[in-house]
């Protein structure tokens, strides 16, 4: 699937991941592949880009999208847009490597109509969730929908709350963590040079011996951003291994995935200007984990 652009400045990959639509680590291995060029040459992911060259990606075809696996539960629905709930495990959407068993085949098999303006392989996707994280997620029906909610996720108008479990006892009852996030290697970190500005709030739910239950509020939209601003502070969320929130408190709780879930949506309507308000309770192993959170008394 050849594209080709006009690059605005920076580095290559990123600009070329934005342009593209493709993830960042999908432009990664074109460029190793050296079907990534500007100005007809070939250059490295990290190559300074000035802006007004002309760069060509050159991606693997997308195969055609076959509905296929569980049907998606629905907690909201019209002909503009539906909040569906992701289980933990599986992608939002597919990429050049994992073509299969997305959430977006699932969507389909559940019937749910998609807009084209999302791409070939993310139609209707409007936000990710990690393929880890549980909860809801906004699916956009109509190409109108894609572009109103969009644009409403850049003006901090979709309210998004999660509920994450985490090691140690915050001092405040409320705090926010602002820290810039870059990528190195596999993994998001805070880069307070190249970073990305990322910004997300905090409430104490209830405090555990052991663990306190939060609230998290993104105020943007990063990669990573909840797992890493929680880790940046002391506080990782437990189950988290990437991000250390892995070990014996993670083994004793029965945890094998982090313990985020997007529980909670708030949006006007962005055609009909009505109240959209959608909870999601906790999934089985989340709850039974917190359960077990709750009697764990050990100092």
């Amino acid at each position: 699937m050849g594209e080709r652009f006009t690059a605005t400045p920076g580095r290559l990959d990123v600009v070329a991941a934005a342009a593209t639509g493709a993830t960042r680590a999908e432009i990664q291995r074109a460029i190793a592949d050296g079907r990534v060029t500007v100005d007809g040459r070939p250059r490295a992911r990290s190559f300074a880009l000035h802006g007004g060259e002309t760069v060509e990606v050159d991606l693997p075809e997308p195969t055609a999208l076959v509905p296929g696996g569980a049907p998606v539960e629905v907690r909201y629905r019209d002909d503009a847009f539906a909040i569906v709930v992701k289980p933990p495990g599986v992608l939002t959407h597919p990429t050049s490597v994992h073509r299969d068993g997305t959430l977006v085949h699932r969507l389909l098999a559940t019937g749910i109509p998609l807009a084209p303006a999302g791409g070939a392989l993310r139609p209707g996707i409007v936000h990710r969730l990690d393929a880890g994280t549980s909860g809801l997620l906004l699916v956009a029906s109509t190409d109108e929908a894609y572009v109103a909610l969009q644009a409403m996720l850049r003006r901090h108008e979709v309210q998004r709350r999660y509920l994450a479990l985490v090691r140690g006892a915050p001092v405040h009852e409320d705090f926010r963590v602002e820290a810039p996030l870059g990528r190195r290697a596999a993994k998001i970190v805070v880069d307070r040079v190249g970073g990305r500005a990322a910004a997300t709030g905090f409430t104490v739910l209830e405090r555990l011996a052991r663990a306190t239950l939060l609230e998290a509020a993104p105020e943007t939209g990063r990669t990573h951003q909840i797992r890493v601003h929680l880790q940046a502070v002391g506080y990782p969320i437990i189950g988290d291994g990437r991000y250390g929130g892995g070990g014996d408190d993670a083994r004793r709780l029965g945890l094998h995935r982090p313990f985020l879930h997007a529980w909670r949506l708030d949006l006007v309507h962005p055609l009909t200007g009505s109240p959209v308000h959608v909870e999601d309770p906790l999934p089985a192993d989340l709850a039974g984990a917190l359960d077990r959170a709750r009697t764990d008394q050990r100092p």
